[in-house]
């Protein structure tokens, strides 16, 4: 479970010893965290949200995993829009060397959609952005649920070839970025009301994502 510290457990601790008897989450960022809880958890996702908005992009799309690890995420995304599947390949070549990042799939001549989880630095989608454009991307979107945005994400984003970071407010977004153009935040409150509707009908839950 990469970059999810043991502290998870801690803090599902607290959130039931504080007297909580359900918990949902949105898009963790690895799933084994519903582990840590003993009492029942609803792993929502902002999938439905995302995909709604990314289908008004007209140009034909391809669908780009920042990583080996968001191979899964980026191809569900990718089957719903009917788009191809690009994945980047970090490498660091040697100590104290700036990483290398390897297009595996075809980008020329598309708009290519960054996705992720989380954006904290934003330094690994600028990047990811720049090899994209290099390798002839027309364009460039970013995706992602969490905008942590810390440091000087925002201006990094900004000046970055990224022509939209779609987020969603699951965080609040930070002052700096709320009238910055590159920013488009979705709503997730409809599919959290319809889950507590559902749960407190007794209803499926999972059928919100199929």
């Amino acid at each position: 479970m990469p970059r999810a510290p043991i502290s998870a457990k801690l803090v599902a601790d607290l959130i039931t010893t504080a007297g909580a008897s359900r918990v949902l989450t949105v898009d963790l960022h690895a799933g084994q965290i519903q582990g840590f809880f003993n009492i029942p958890v609803d792993h929502l996702f902002a999938a439905p949200v995302l995909l709604d908005y990314l289908r008004s992009l007209k140009d034909e799309t391809v669908v780009i995993s920042p990583d080996a690890g968001g191979v899964e995420r980026a191809r569900a995304f990718a089957k719903r829009l009917n788009a191809s599947l690009a994945i980047i390949d970090k490498r660091r070549e040697a100590p104290n060397v700036s990483q290398v990042m390897n297009i595996i799939g075809d980008v020329e001549g598309l708009t290519a959609v960054l996705l992720d989880d989380l954006v904290d630095t934003g330094g690994t989608l600028v990047g990811a952005a720049r090899a994209l454009m290099d390798k002839g991307a027309k364009e460039v979107y970013a995706c992602c649920t969490h905008p942590v945005l810390s440091g000087q994400a925002v201006e990094i984003l900004t000046e970055s070839p990224i022509k939209e970071m779609i987020v969603t407010d699951s965080i609040p977004l930070k002052e700096r970025a709320k009238a910055n153009p590159v920013f488009k935040v979705l709503s997730i409150s409809g599919i959290l009301a319809q889950a507590i509707q559902r749960i407190y009908r007794d209803e499926s839950v999972s059928s919100l994502f199929v």
